[in-house]
Formats: C-alpha cells, structure tokens, sequence
C-alpha cells in the first residue's frame, strides 16, 4: 500500500521541489520509504509501505526491463502468482505484483484490465509514446486525483492534498459537490470539492498525450440475476468467499483482521481459521456504550485467536474531530470515521495489513432500510395512484402508518432510497442555504426503480465508493495501515450481486445468503444478531461542551470561512444538535483547515 505522485510536463527536472513536495504531503500512506524517477517529460513520485516483496527489487517508481515503461502503483493484485505464469517470459526482477502490471502493460495494453483484480491506482509512463496510462479499481478502494497546473502541467496524486502541495493549482469550490455533500454527507465518487481537481472513477482508466486527456469506464457491474438455488447458493458462496480470503492472505508481514462481533467481520475470522492456524484479531469498544467486544470476544475464544482488545473512554470529541478530519481533504459527515480512526490507530501499533468485513450489506441485503424498502415495495398502496391519492385524503383527518406516508411520499422505493435514506438536507433545504447547482450521479446500469437488487447495485456505485471505501482507505492510510475487503473480490462480489433478492432478504430476515452458508461458522449469539454501529449517537455527541463550543466557533461566527459557501442566516436554523448540525459542522470543519487555499 502507498502513495503516488507525478506531474507531466516538459523539462521535468525543473519540477523536483515540486513532486517531493506532493509526495511528502502524503508520506502517511508510506512511511518506508520515499522515491522520484524523472524523464523529460514526466516526474514520477512514491511513497511506499513495504507489504509484498520487501526487498529494494519492489522500490518504486519501477522500471520495465525495457526502461521504455515506468510504473507508480498504489494497491494490491490478490492471485498474482497465478496470473503471473501467463506472463512468464517476462524477465522479472523481484516477486512484486507491481512488476507483474509492467509485464501486463507490455503485452496487452490497455486490456490488461480486463484481467487485473485486486484494488489498484496506478500510472504508467510510456516514454516511446510519450504517454500517460492511469486506471483505478472496479469498485474505488484505492483513490486517485488528477488537475491541470497553472502552466498547463497534468497532475496526479492519490489524494487531493497532494495535488495542492505541488503548489501548482488554485483550487476553485464545486458547487455541485457541495450540494451532494449537504445532501448525503460525502462528495460523490465522480467529483471532488473543487471544480479544478478531478477524480478518476472506480472502474475507469484515463490516457494523457499531448495535452490531452481520454477517460474510459472499462468495468460494469453484472445486471442479470441467476437463476440458482439455495443449497447451489450456499455451496458457491462458501467456494468463492475462501478463495478470496486465501488470495488477500498473501503477504511478506502479518495479515490480521478487524472483529467487531457482527456477522461480517465474524465470516472473514472464519475464513481465515481455514488457513491459518493462528491468527491476530482486532476489536474497538467504548467503555460505557453498548459495546460488541462481548461478540467479538466469542468468536475470538472459537477461533482461539490472539485476539487485542482496544477499549477506551471517549476523548475530547472536538480535538479528535480536528485531528482528523483533516485526512479527508473534502468535508465528510460519516460519524463512524472518529471510531474507525481509533481502531487503525490501534491496529498500527501491532500490524501493517488487516481483512475488514466491509460491503456485506450492500453484497447481502443487510441493511435495515432494504427491509423497510422490501415492506414498502409490498405494502398494497405501493405504485398505486388511485389507493395513494384515497389515502392521502384519508390522513389529512386520521393517523396513518409510516409505511402509507412513505408510499404518498415517494414514487417508488428507489425514490425513496435516493432521496430519504442517508439524506440530511433536501433539495428545497439546501436551496435555502444558497446552493442551487444540483448534481445527480451517473450509473453504469439503468436502474428498475421498482428492484431492491439494482438498490444494492446503486450503493455499490455510490455509497461504497463515495463513503465507505474512502473512509476506510483514509482512515487506515492516515496510520500507515493497509485494510483489505475480502467480500470486494471481483468473482465473490460479482456473484452476489446477481443473486435473486429472495436469498438476500425477505419479511422476516435479512442477509439470507450469509447466514444460510456461514451460520455454522458463527456461535449460537451472533446467529441470532442483527446490525449494530460503534453506539454513537450525535446527540450524545453533542452533549460535550467541547464540541459545542467548536460548533459555536465555526458556526455562529459569521467570519467564518463556511459562510463564504452557504448562508449564514439560514444555517442557524439547523444548529439543533442533530444530524444536520453535524453535516454543517464537518462542512466547517473542511472549509476552516483549508481557508488560505479557497479563494
């Protein structure tokens, strides 16, 4: 895991301050080691975390065998072993997997995508063609960020401030990032807070050659549904899942995982007891709240793992939340990331690489709103004009039942996931705030608004990369930490998606699948569990007076830097200590760590 960094441009050697200037701004995502490869036109930067091939043959920027290609590379390619006999009269130097996309490159080109899995940024420097070749994973969980300069230089770094340091771009605020933001609480995966940096999607590769730049998706995510039953389900399921542990267990350190108790993270422990006899577990807990240590602790004793236990009281919220958020780069309201921080934080102090259970919901219809969205989707009102027009008229004089008011609400349960679910301010709101330049995400498929399958599908485009995975990669990279998704490999993912929506969730259950194949893994308790978060709640947060005064400092302050985006008078009516609040509060947060940058 690490960072990357280049610029291209003409005479690149007068750019030296430049690119270590961009790589040292992100020497948390590797603290190894640091390097820089200059051609004429091309300046190339890492920052490296010693995971696979320890030795000075896996240093990057890397050469081909060649010199005409060199490569910087953020990431993990699960299996490459195997894939590497395919490419065997290639004359590799080392045992890296970085080396192993050189040998890819050279014969396939671009197509090498087509067959690369893992999770993967990276850029190649073709000094034959004088170009540029950049692709970012299907699913988004290693970041990459590119701009043009004020002289016309192409940019690019695995994080935004990266790009700032290079100290070769005024950043200008993106509206339409804004208003996505307000409106669910992280800047879309297709956009960045500023409208003159950019972020290569999941799934997409991007060429630069004379100036010009070409972005192409080369991934979709599966659209069909299999026609398969619950024992084949189950016996696939099993199959695939210990492929993908056994693949991410690969490493020249220790590989550990997170356990947080819940079924997800109890599965990948599961997984991993299958090939590896003793294995280090990691657990986070509060004291005072309702904690999952006792879950994890189960697990933990089944699996007689060398379980560490990390249980601590809240520290002064405000001083975290300052400490932190900064690593983001972009405001970002997700309340969990004060908690994941902590967490990777421990995990450092013992580990480089840890397995997370992350995306089991969206993989398996975990969620509690996919089963409000499946009752709603049955409720007999639903997509019925002339029962919702009756009921309608019914509640203006008698109560009626949250399912009928959301069913009058919205046009279907895709309406309702888009524009309720996750939402903290709504169109009309962020309207009132002085943000009027809306943005809608774009989508590899076309979604049935009537499908909890294609639900799932649009938080596998939106959510998860948006959200989850930058949180994840942030979170980790900011301790030096690598995280890897075992439930995120490309034949395991793909196979759940296209699952029927009847083994993932129905009336009474949900993530049917997981608990039909994995239940005998699990102990008696954690059978019978349903979703928990870490216990945080933002009014309890919000009861510590540091935190109010922060708030108060930020945001009842019309100096601030935040009211030169949003409308101060407005913003004082969503000070309620909620979760609007709290949307505001990270907004501020961001804009008051980057005043002398937004002009």
């Amino acid at each position: 895991m690490c960072g990357i960094a280049g610029i291209i441009t003409s005479n690149t050697r007068n750019y030296t301050e430049e690119i270590q200037k961009m790589t040292r701004a992100i020497a948390h995502r590797g603290p190894d080691a640091e390097h820089h490869e200059f051609f004429e036109n091309a300046a190339l930067g890492h920052r490296r975390l010693s995971i696979v091939d320890l030795s000075e043959t896996g240093k990057q920027p890397m050469f081909s065998n060649t010199s005409n290609e060199c490569i910087v590379f953020n990431g993990e390619i699960y299996g490459y072993q195997e894939i590497k006999k395919n490419f065997a009269d290639y004359p590799y130097h080392g045992s890296s997997d970085t080396e192993l996309i050189l040998a890819m490159y050279q014969k396939k080109r671009k197509n090498l995508l087509e067959i690369l899995p893992g999770m993967f940024a990276f850029a190649i420097w073709d000094e034959e063609k004088q170009q540029l070749f950049c692709a970012r994973d299907r699913f988004g969980e290693k970041p990459f960020y590119y701009a043009i300069g004020k002289n016309g230089e192409f940019i690019f770094a695995s994080e935004i401030k990266a790009i700032l340091a290079s100290g070769l771009i005024e950043p200008k605020i993106n509206n339409e990032a804004l208003y996505h933001f307000l409106q669910y609480g992280y800047v879309s995966t297709y956009q960045s807070i500023y409208s003159n940096i950019f972020t290569l999607p999941p799934a997409h590769f991007l060429t630069y050659s004379n100036g010009n730049i070409s972005v192409e998706r080369y991934y979709e995510i599966p659209k069909n549904e299999l026609g398969i039953s619950l024992s084949d389900a189950k016996e696939e399921f099993t199959s695939l899942l210990k492929n993908a542990v056994q693949k991410q267990l690969v490493a020249d350190v220790e590989v550990g995982s997170f356990l947080s108790g819940g079924l997800d993270s109890s599965t990948i422990v599961a997984m991993v007891n299958e090939f590896k006899d003793k294995q280090t577990t990691m657990s986070f807990g509060y004291s005072g709240g309702d904690s999952e240590l006792k879950f994890a602790d189960e697990i933990a004793a089944k699996y007689h793992t060398n379980h560490i236990e990390i249980y601590e009281n809240r520290g002064d919220i405000a001083a975290e939340l300052l400490k932190i958020s900064p690593f983001f780069d972009e405001p970002f309201a997700d309340m969990s990331y004060v908690p994941q921080f902590k967490i990777c934080e421990a995990a450092a102090r013992h580990l480089k690489v840890v397995l997370a259970g992350d995306v089991g919901d969206e993989l398996f219809g975990g969620y509690s709103f996919y089963t409000v969205e499946n009752q709603l989707k049955n409720h007999f009102s639903y997509n019925n004009i002339l029962y919702k027009f009756g009921l309608k008229q019914f509640g203006k004089f008698r109560e009626t039942s949250y399912l009928t008011k959301e069913n009058i609400k919205h046009k279907n349960i895709l309406d309702f996931h888009q524009n309720s679910v996750r939402n903290f301010f709504s169109s009309k709101e962020i309207a009132e705030l002085g943000i009027n330049a809306k943005y809608y995400q774009q989508y590899s498929f076309k979604a049935n608004p009537h499908s909890l399958n294609d639900i799932m599908r649009t938080d596998l485009e939106k959510y998860v990369p948006g959200n989850m995975l930058v949180k994840s990669d942030r979170m980790a990279m900011a301790n030096s930490l690598e995280v890897r998704t075992p439930f995120l490999d490309k034949d395991f993912a793909e196979f759940c998606i296209q699952l029927p929506e009847n083994l993932k969730l129905d009336s009474e259950n949900d993530k049917i699948i997981l608990r039909e194949a994995m239940g005998n893994y699990w102990t008696e308790t954690i059978r019978n569990r349903h979703k928990q978060g870490f216990g945080s709640s933002v009014e309890k947060w919000f009861e510590e007076k540091s935190l109010m005064e922060l708030s108060d400092d930020l945001l009842k302050n019309r100096s601030s830097k935040v009211y030169d985006f949003i409308n101060f008078s407005t913003a004082q009516k969503y000070l309620n200590r909620d979760k609007k609040h709290w949307n505001l509060l990270q907004l501020a947060l961001w804009a008051d760590h980057t005043k002398q940058l937004i002009h």
